[in-house]
């Protein structure tokens, strides 16, 4: 059974977002906005199978759908039937599979630094670092993951925090097979013919300056969702919910009350 970490709903019947880290898979991605969204939202996050207190050997075929339902029935096992997905990257891919296999469960998506179909940019960087996996071993992925995340400016001026991130990271590492399997589920996973079909909200969050994933493959994603909005940073990266939480995190609780509105009684619990 997949362990999560539910948050106290902050009132009755307080809508829940369920946060989805991208191929690193450690729930403790989102820490800069699980404080503004708890004050609102009940929280759940949790580090993906195969990765942090879910530890597993994940099957050669593993895919996108198997992450999803992994997740939907671990929810549903908590009792959790109906939820906001919002999800970075694969995370964002995960949220359109829920939305897709589960349109009954999903009242709304968040989607960061997403995409309908892997772009040729973001496939160069991928297969770079995975020979960067068998050449180097989990030390060289581990030195090359803040390159494709974080603008260089931030990096250089955070070099020790990085540093103490490096070192987690390793202490941490999911190990290369599992890795390798949930690499290849997302660069497998294509949603280009159905996007058509998603039938709740989306929040489409992507910044201007991601190195690893273009901005235009949130404009295509918007464009192909039925009901969806499209807000870009101007700055911040792959990491942007990171490296520039208060400007991500004010869209994302300005998006979410147009797809989540609560109660006036419930407003006023919160005031």
């Amino acid at each position: 059974m997949m362990q999560l970490s539910i948050a106290d709903a902050p009132f009755p019947d307080a809508p829940v977002v369920v946060l989805i880290a991208g191929l690193g898979g450690a729930g403790h991605y989102w820490q800069p906005q699980i404080p503004a969204l708890s004050a609102r939202y009940q929280v759940v996050s949790y580090d993906q199978r195969g990765t942090g207190n879910n530890p597993a050997v994940l099957p050669a075929d593993y895919s996108m759908a198997a992450m999803a339902a992994e997740l939907h029935t671990a929810l549903a096992e908590a009792g959790i039937t109906r939820y906001c997905a919002i999800g970075h990257a694969l995370g964002a891919l995960m949220g359109l599979q829920l939305a897709l296999d589960y349109p009954q469960s999903v009242s709304g998506l968040v989607l960061v630094n997403g995409w309908l179909t892997l772009n040729a940019h973001t496939r160069r960087c991928f297969r770079t670092r995975e020979r960067l996996l068998h050449a180097g071993g989990a030390q060289a992925w581990v030195d090359a993951q803040p390159l494709f995340l974080y603008p260089a400016q931030w990096m250089a001026e955070r070099a020790p925090r990085l540093e103490a991130e490096d070192a987690l990271a390793l202490a941490h590492f999911q190990g290369k097979d599992n890795l390798l399997r949930r690499l290849s589920a997302l660069t497998q996973a294509d949603f280009s013919r159905r996007a058509g079909d998603v039938t709740c909200p989306a929040l489409i969050l992507c910044s201007r300056d991601d190195l690893l994933v273009p901005w235009q493959c949130s404009r295509e994603l918007g464009e192909a969702l039925p009901d969806s909005e499209l807000v870009v940073m101007d700055w911040g990266g792959h990491a942007c919910n990171v490296t520039d939480s208060d400007t991500f995190n004010t869209l994302l609780i300005d998006g979410l009350a147009t797809m989540l509105p609560v109660s006036q009684s419930a407003v006023k619990e919160m005031i």
